[in-house]
């Protein structure tokens, strides 16, 4: 699973030289942002309000879909699509539905039965929606000029160490053990460039609305804590993404524009454009993923870059509908629940909350269960509300 520091590809070997950029760029004056009835990026009050909370709905559904397959090694996306067809569930457009009669050698997480069709009542508990609300509530503590110390600080205090995983289970150890970032990072951390941080992101794009430059630079200032490379490039590159999504005119330009945000011979950076180039060439779905896992062959499932192709490819053959674009995003496999989720909030800053169909908001009853201290069972429309006070007063 995966790469080690010492064998990544194409010269991405080096601590990510943003991380010890000037704060000036980080801290610079926006402005004003809000302007008669209008708010942050040329946005109605009422309509940045529902693309945030179309963000994070759609995070926690997309989500939810993939969580039942999360084991990229098993779960392939000809093995998924094989559970699917059994399922008389394609094309896909609910949650998974439970394991049909017949279905030995199909086996979904232990805790598939409250993900899927059927079985859900409120978010299951997850990792990918953990680090959103601790995201969430380290802005609520330091503003938006927190330091990477204040992050590592925050992970100690709220979350439980048992819920991290891979690069950032590594950084909680070098944290409690008295390192400081980037020694957090780079001690004893295997999964330096694999997708932690990138799934830690989007409430750095929920902040800054249409600014895609500034949730880059605080998302970095994330990262960092944990990853290197083409890991904190990921988080940049996602947090300008969903950042760009509640202006651009689509996906595209949004994928365009996140771009702008990372070294453009990084590898990732050359992921996301050769997934694009395969979409605009024709190409289709299945086909641009066989030929994007070839390319990607041997970085293992949860590392970022063959992960990001999965997601471009979900965002642009989704084409700007919410269900198509998740449930192809985790038909892609590898980190399912993960891209899912980035997926997921993407589409819902793009189409908003309201316009979410109801088989994927209903069974969430507006609740999420998460490991996160004093978070347990919050609202989605809460965790919206704090969001959208943090965009307006940014």
């Amino acid at each position: 699973m995966g790469t080690t520091p010492g064998d990544r590809a194409h010269g991405d070997r080096t601590q990510d030289v943003h991380a010890h950029r000037d704060r000036a760029d980080e801290e610079r004056t926006h402005g004003d942002h809000t302007h008669g009835d209008r708010t942050h990026a040329g946005l109605p009050p009422a309509e940045l309000a529902d693309r945030v909370l179309g963000g994070w709905t759609g995070r926690i559904a997309g989500n939810m879909l993939g969580k039942p397959v999360e084991q990229g090694d098993h779960w392939t996306r000809e093995r998924i699509d094989a559970y699917l067809r059994l399922a008389d569930a394609l094309p896909l457009t609910d949650y998974l539905p439970p394991p049909p009669p017949g279905a030995d050698g199909f086996e979904l997480r232990p805790d598939w039965r409250r993900c899927v069709r059927g079985g859900i009542d409120g978010s299951c508990r997850d990792d990918d929606i953990d680090w959103s609300i601790l995201g969430l509530g380290i802005l609520e503590t330091y503003g938006a000029a927190f330091t990477t110390e204040q992050v590592g600080r925050e992970w100690l205090l709220r979350m439980p160490y048992l819920q991290t995983f891979t690069a950032e289970r590594a950084a909680y150890r070098n944290l409690a053990t008295g390192l400081r970032p980037p020694l957090t990072a780079t001690y004893d951390n295997p999964y330096q460039e694999w997708i932690g941080a990138l799934i830690r992101a989007d409430v750095y794009g929920w902040i800054c609305p249409g600014d895609p430059r500034r949730a880059a630079s605080l998302a970095r200032r994330d990262a960092v804590l944990s990853h290197t490379g083409n890991g904190v490039y990921g988080a940049m590159w996602a947090a300008a993404l969903i950042a760009a999504a509640f202006t651009a005119p689509d996906v595209r330009s949004a994928l365009e524009a996140s771009l702008e945000r990372i070294p453009a011979s990084c590898r990732l950076a050359r992921t996301v454009r050769d997934t694009a180039a395969l979409h605009e060439a024709g190409l289709d779905w299945s086909a641009t993923l066989a030929t994007q896992a070839e390319r990607t062959a041997g970085l293992g499932w949860i590392h970022t870059v063959p992960n990001a192709a999965v997601l471009t490819a979900g965002l642009l053959y989704g084409e700007g509908d919410f269900t198509r674009t998740i449930a192809l995003t985790v038909r892609g496999g590898l980190d399912t629940d993960s891209n899912g989720a980035t997926a997921g909030s993407v589409a819902g800053v793009r189409c908003g909350a309201a316009a979410i169909p109801r088989q994927w908001t209903e069974p969430l009853r507006d609740r999420v269960r998460s490991a996160v201290f004093g978070s347990d069972g919050v609202g989605i429309r809460e965790l919206a509300e704090r969001t959208v006070r943090l965009a307006e007063s940014a």
